[in-house]
């Protein structure tokens, strides 16, 4: 492997065009040479964050384009989630402390996992907002891999 093959993928963020680009981007890195025993952390993770821009960053606005640069290096896997949606609250990832459980079945939360899981998942997360750009940076390492 090289050291740092490249995968870019742009799709509309909805639900359906995120579906399709998450399983063409987990296709892609699987073809590069992604570890085995990483993709499926890289595609729940993946799938975790942008989901995340579909749901909030484009909530009450026209839906744009969603961009996904993923960079494999031997050891780690960089992914670069780019949007123009609306920015995460106070300008932050979120702490990914999981929701509340309850106390039956009925009060479990539907949602609240996202970030806890994607924070469970990667190596480093980091955001920031620019020009008008939402850019969060999912990184992945996997150091035990035969190169």
């Amino acid at each position: 492997m090289s050291n740092g093959n490249c995968l870019d993928l742009s799709f509309a963020a909805t639900e359906t065009e995120a579906s399709a680009g998450i399983a063409q981007l987990s296709k892609g890195l699987e073809a590069q040479g992604l570890p085995a025993h990483k993709a499926g952390d890289v595609k729940i993770a993946l799938a975790e964050a942008i989901n995340n821009v579909v749901e909030h960053a484009y909530a009450g606005i026209t839906p744009a384009k969603v961009k996904v640069h993923c960079r494999l290096h031997q050891n780690w896997l960089d992914i670069l989630i780019s949007d123009t949606g609306n920015p995460l609250p106070g300008f932050r990832v979120p702490d990914g402390v999981p929701a509340a459980m309850g106390t039956s079945l009925d009060e479990l939360p539907e949602g609240g996992f996202g970030w806890f899981l994607i924070h469970e998942l990667t190596s480093d997360i980091r955001y920031e907002r620019r020009d008008g750009c939402n850019r969060l940076s999912l990184r992945f390492d996997f150091p035990n891999s035969a190169g």
